[in-house]
């Protein structure tokens, strides 16, 4: 019993807790209801109530029972309140007013003062409670007699009721046998009973011995279809339906005439009456739980509704959120892998084998020439102003898209010019005839006039061919002109050697700088939906400690649980990608491709102004330079769709999980080539195009794309620079490729 009681008490605790999460009306019935049943559940007294239409001999069945003029009885409705009467040594009346007054008084005159309808049958608005003490063997057991407003008289009176109701462990309808079972009451046992899990309920029919014989006996049979059809939750053996004549019963019990008393049925009702009590009180959790779970029900379907209605609109701003930061993160991974690239190939190009070997001749034949200021400007810097550019635009790209740190333009200065200290000319000029000593330019070197300044710039050219510098000095005797030609070769070395160092350093600084660009603030969280947040989470918690409750005293639902929502951190945060360094080579490059071509299959979007195709390449290019400006100008093309996304109140737009498919659905319609024109010649245009890209008719951009791509990396007419008639072929095809894909990017 203790831990019966103790469950009971947190079930209680539970929906009392629970409700509070709905913000009720106090006054809503719902609210009322939730009060009285916690009350009930911790109540140890087991309550019985007689209820039904005014008039119908309530207060008169109960002094009956009690055999005395304990409650008020009249002609007119008089019971105003709900009188609850309880054991006690003596006859005693307590009165609970609304402002916490008691009022105690021996005997029950006082009833007539606070417990009936006044002059204007309305019940006193003052009166809380009203309760009476009586001196009775079947109230010493523990059990609880209540007896309410008579129905169909007042909605006030109907709503106490109607609340009284609920705290009753066993109900007594009482009926009229001369207008047996009103629509009114029937309405009133489905709605106030059994639609709330009341269902230990015994019928009583009244003032039958006002009828005729036969009257009665049609009474009789009526009764029995009424018991019948309402099951009512008894113990086994015994009837819902019973006869007591009511004031003959009272009158009896006042003379003491025991005869009388059994003729009007009251001692055989009191026989029952008592009986079913000693079984049902001991469990009396049997009954009122059924009562529980009803109004539980309604709990959970109202926190139910506020949950999910609390979800969804979290989960509305968190895809917003998601689809901003996705398109944000894509975006800067590209525009570092776009970076990167730049960075490794700029890298790459200050590398000190690098710059030898592919400068160093013409450096120190500049040198030789006193032009070398001259090759730095417009050979030099220019290759390498090309490649800053190519890294800068990158950040500006980044700073463009994010607005975190403005880029900074990557200056990398030149190192002084070199310089030569020439060795003593030797008298004897014979030597100029030795091998590399062939003049390769036409002027006449500053270090040195005349032939033999000739002779220094074709033995540069002829000793960094044949590398005789690094034979054994000892083996041969050099030249006058072979030494001036090392002491160039020698100092643009040097001159490059600290070019690269310096380079190289500022590029790594540079690339530490960039990451402060290339990278984008997670925005915090409103208040709001903070505060969303922690509704959701509380109304979930109270949501499962009642589901919770509900078990531990067996009480099945058809709800699950609800998982804990991870906690969110609502610090400041950035993101910056750091993916591996992207190699330079073509090889690597597809990964590239791949990420481009997975994005757009994962954003599901459709690009609707095409970019123009890439670039030439420069003259005489290599298959490397043409894909690496191929990757460059796909990079830039898918940065720019995700500018257009960003800007677009659709990219921010999330679609329930129901409209999921649609969204699909939709995404590969998109992707498909809109309606056909009309007219035949824009159908055959069309054909013909797909034809030339080799392609079946209705294929998807991105197929016309992907085929593209693949012929310009195969036709583009750099790739054949030393062979005219492929070249000339190439072109052509090149022209009706590019004409093909306009068409189909433009339908």
């Amino acid at each position: 019993m203790i831990l019966e009681y103790e469950n009971h008490k947190k079930l209680a605790d539970s929906l009392k807790s629970a409700s509070a999460l709905l913000n009720l009306e106090r006054k809503s019935q719902l609210h009322q209801d939730i009060i009285t049943i916690c009350n009930h559940l911790v109540n140890p007294s087991f309550r019985i109530a007689v209820f039904g239409p005014f008039n119908h001999g309530k207060s008169t069945l109960l002094n009956a029972i009690l055999g005395n003029r304990t409650l008020p009885i009249d002609l007119i409705p008089t019971t105003g309140a709900a009188i609850t009467v309880k054991y006690g040594s003596d006859v005693l009346t307590r009165i609970m007013l609304v402002d916490g007054t008691e009022i105690y008084r021996s005997g029950t005159e006082v009833l007539q003062q606070f417990a009936i309808l006044d002059s204007n049958r309305q019940m006193r608005k003052d009166v809380a409670s009203v309760e009476v003490f009586c001196p009775h063997p079947f109230l010493e057991t523990g059990v609880e007699l209540l007896d309410l407003p008579g129905t169909n008289d007042r909605d006030e009176q109907d709503n106490l009721i109607r609340e009284q109701l609920l705290s009753a462990d066993l109900v007594i309808q009482l009926l009229d046998a001369r207008k047996l079972m009103t629509l009114g009451e029937r309405e009133n046992l489905r709605d106030w009973l059994l639609d709330r899990g009341i269902k230990t309920v015994i019928f009583v029919v009244n003032f039958i011995n006002l009828l005729e014989l036969d009257e009665q006996k049609q009474v009789q049979n009526r009764l029995v279809f009424v018991a019948e059809s309402f099951r009512a939750e008894l113990p086994p053996g015994f009837s819902n339906l019973y006869r007591v004549d009511a004031l003959p019963a009272l009158r009896a019990r006042l003379k003491g005439d025991v005869a009388a008393a059994n003729s009007s049925g009251l001692v055989a009702f009191e026989t029952a009456l008592q009986n079913i009590v000693g079984i049902l009180q001991p469990n009396h959790g049997s009954v009122r739980l059924p009562r529980a779970q009803a109004i539980a029900s309604q709990i959970q379907l109202s926190l139910k509704a506020k949950i999910d209605l609390i979800a969804i609109e979290i989960k509305s701003f968190d895809d917003k959120q998601n689809t901003k930061i996705e398109i944000k993160q894509k975006a800067a991974n590209l525009i570092y892998k776009g970076f990167a690239t730049s960075v490794g190939e700029l890298r790459d190009w200050l590398a000190l084998p690098k710059l030898l070997t592919k400068y160093q001749a013409d450096a120190a034949v500049a040198l030789a020439e006193n032009n070398f200021k001259a090759w730095q400007t417009n050979t030099l810097k220019k290759d390498l102003t090309q490649l800053q550019l190519a890294a800068v635009k990158w950040l500006d790209q980044a700073y463009e898209f994010f607005q975190e740190g403005r880029s900074q333009d990557l200056l990398i200065p030149f190192p002084s010019e070199p310089q030569v200290i020439l060795p003593s000319k030797p008298s004897n000029t014979d030597d100029l005839i030795e091998p590399g000593s062939i003049a390769v330019g036409g002027g006449i070197g500053w270090l040195l006039g005349g032939p033999v300044g000739a002779a220094v710039v074709g033995s540069i050219s002829y000793l960094l061919n044949k590398n005789i510098q690094k034979q054994d000095e000892q083996s041969a005797k050099e030249s006058y002109h072979q030494e001036v030609a090392k002491l160039c070769i020698t100092a643009i070395g040097d001159y490059f050697s600290r070019f690269s160092s310096q380079g190289l350093s500022i590029l790594t600084e540079y690339e530490h700088k960039a990451e402060k660009v290339i990278c984008f603030e997670l925005s915090q969280e409103p208040l709001e939906i903070i505060n969303k947040r922690e509704s959701l989470q509380e109304l979930q918690n109270g949501f499962n400690q009642l589901l919770g409750e509900l078990e531990k005293v067996k009480i099945l639902s058809n709800y699950q649980p609800y998982k804990e929502i991870p906690k969110y951190s609502n610090t400041k945060r950035k993101y910056s990608p750091q993916p591996e360094r992207v190699q330079t080579s073509p090889e690597k490059d597809t990964g590239v491709k791949q990420q481009q071509e997975n994005t757009a299959k994962n954003t599901g979007t459709r690009v609707e102004s095409v970019s123009p195709p890439p670039p030439k390449a420069s003259p005489s290019a290599r298959p490397e330079e043409v894909e690496a400006k191929f990757r460059d100008w796909e990079l830039n093309e898918e940065i720019a769709q995700m500018k257009t996304e960003m800007r677009s109140p659709k990219a921010c737009r999330q679609t329930s999980p129901a409209s999921q498919t649609g969204k699909q659905q939709n995404t590969t319609q998109s992707n498909k080539a809109p309606n056909q024109p009309k007219t035949q010649t824009e159908k055959d245009k069309i054909t013909h195009a797909y034809s030339i890209l080799g392609l079946q008719a209705n294929a998807s951009l991105a197929e016309v794309k992907q085929a593209y791509r693949t012929l310009v990396k195969k036709w583009h007419p750099d790739l054949f620079v030393n062979q005219p008639q492929l070249q000339k072929q190439a072109q052509e095809k090149m022209h009706s490729v590019n004409e093909a894909y306009t068409i189909l990017s433009e339908k």
